[in-house]
């Protein structure tokens, strides 16, 4: 293809790296791919490898020919001008289905010269081919080990930003509000006092049928409420006799239980 469509992003599986661009690039040094670019892992510092690829944001791809460090061994050169690449666990295997395909190396690059070199931030997943495919089945391959690499840049745990906490403070319990303000006029205040509220026995009608007349049960001085209305002289001497058998009776039931 001659371009990528947009909203593109390349975030390949390890299975997929190996048989689908590594093996490619191993069969036929000419391939080439808008994905992957080709760099010298070793003439490059890794801080200056995302501007040697062909694209990426948080990890860069790469085909490279791993370098001997010696003519007549197996050890690879991974030296850089400024530091170094080093190896670190153990190789992982990539199957595709039950079948190894692969394997992938992560490596770590090193400020300075070994054995004192600066540990840094910057990792490195290699991959080479293995099992049927591998160099061990094609010879005349051998001087030519390509592999294919992820770099990218981790970010440290000590520098990411650590949740925000709120810390309260010993705040101050807030005033209540002020009660609303009553405002009663004196007239109505004197009518209030002037309400009697009745009170009713709570024993029954048939406990005091014959003991009516016992002076026991009858209040010293009872207290007579106000007339609901005023009487003219005869009237009032009229209504007074039946006044005050009213009250008797009331005397034994009710001013009883009240005071």
């Amino acid at each position: 293809m001659d371009r990528l469509p947009p909203g593109f992003r390349f975030r390949p599986t390890d299975e997929e790296l190996i048989t689908h661009y590594l093996a490619h690039k191993v069969a036929d040094a000419g391939f080439r791919t808008l994905v992957i670019g080709e760099v010298d892992l070793n003439k490059y510092e890794p801080w200056d490898l995302p501007l040697r690829a062909e694209m990426g944001e948080k990890e860069w791809y790469f085909f490279c020919v791993r370098g001997r460090k010696y003519p007549t061994g197996l050890r690879t050169n991974r030296a850089t001008r400024t530091g170094y690449w080093k190896a670190t666990g153990k190789d992982n295997a990539v199957y595709r289905g039950r079948s190894l395909v692969g394997m992938k190396k992560t490596l770590v690059f090193y400020r300075g010269r070994a054995p004192k070199g600066e540990k840094s931030n910057w990792v490195m997943h290699e991959y080479r081919l293995e099992g049927k495919c591998s160099l061990h089945h094609h010879h005349h391959l051998a001087k030519n080990e390509w592999v294919v690499c992820r770099v990218f840049h981790k970010i440290p745990a000590s520098t990411k930003k650590p949740p925000v906490m709120i810390k309260a403070e010993a705040a101050s319990p807030l005033p209540r509000p002020p009660l609303p303000t009553i405002h009663a006029s004196a007239s109505r205040i004197n009518a209030l006092d002037s309400i009697d509220v009745t009170c009713f026995s709570t024993l029954p009608a048939a406990t005091f049928d014959g003991n009516l007349d016992d002076d026991s049960f009858a209040p010293a001085e009872p207290h007579r409420p106000p007339p609901l209305f005023a009487l003219g002289g005869d009237d009032q001497q009229a209504a007074a006799g039946g006044s005050d058998h009213i009250l008797a009776l009331l005397g034994h039931t009710i001013w009883n239980d009240c005071y």
